[in-house]
């Protein structure tokens, strides 16, 4: 069985940063042949690697660190006003897990959600291709929690990995047209919530970059560790 010191990684040429559009990026990727337990994946976590699909990353930019792994100690985590006010906003909806597969009803919502939310971006246009490889292959402990009303409409998916030590959010998709319910919010609540109810003690919410506006909604939910150097430590709010 794989364990750290044994794992192969290899790097890609550089290219182009999704984050900071002035600055060339590299990543780190574990061998994909390698077979990855929940151990040594929470392990890959703590030292902050990521999942996509079937690869486990991390930025491995010469020069640059401002990819920064972030993750929230739940049982210290307290919402503020307008967080408890979305909470109490979505307090109709139902939530269950489910396993991580294509489906219609999963796709169109997928599809709905990239094309009014992020037709800027890479994802953009959509593709079945894309959702599978993006959120159905990879992980065998990653489950898909529904949020569906009292009518049973699916208005959101929270794609999220279990590790020893905590959750890991993934991805989140959710309908355009629900703007009032604040979803991607509440989806990073709930998880912190089941995070608690699992006996787990973190959710992890990826990187966080501060020059980048697409990334400062993380600093909203406090207190936030940040991996520096090798040792996770509270962020300064400063």
């Amino acid at each position: 069985m794989s364990n750290l010191r044994t794992l192969r990684f290899y790097a890609t040429p550089e290219h182009g940063c999704s984050y900071l559009p002035d600055r060339q990026a590299r990543t780190l990727f574990v061998d994909p042949r390698t077979s990855i337990d929940r151990n040594l994946y929470s392990q890959l976590s703590d030292l902050g690697f990521r999942r996509s699909g079937g690869h486990i990353y991390r930025p491995h930019c010469e020069g640059c660190q401002a990819c920064i792994s972030v993750r929230i100690p739940v049982d210290r985590f307290r919402p503020s006003k307008t967080q408890r006010r979305i909470e109490n906003r979505n307090a109709d909806l139902v939530v269950q897990s489910a396993p991580c597969r294509l489906t219609d009803e999963y796709y169109a919502l997928y599809e709905r959600y990239i094309r009014q939310r992020h037709a800027d971006g890479d994802m953009y246009p959509p593709s079945e291709d894309q959702f599978s490889n993006f959120l159905t292959e990879g992980c065998a402990d990653s489950c898909f929690y529904e949020f569906r009303n009292t009518d049973g409409h699916l208005l959101a998916i929270a794609v999220s990995d279990r590790l020893d030590q905590g959750l890991s959010a993934l991805y989140t998709f959710y309908d355009p047209d629900e703007y009032r319910r604040s979803l991607g919010v509440y989806a990073v609540l709930w998880q912190i919530r089941q995070a608690c109810r699992l006996g787990l003690s973190f959710l992890y919410l990826g990187y966080w970059v501060k020059s980048c506006r697409k990334m400062n909604y993380k600093t909203a939910y406090s207190p936030l560790e940040m991996l520096h150097n090798g040792e996770w430590k509270l962020m300064d709010k400063a």
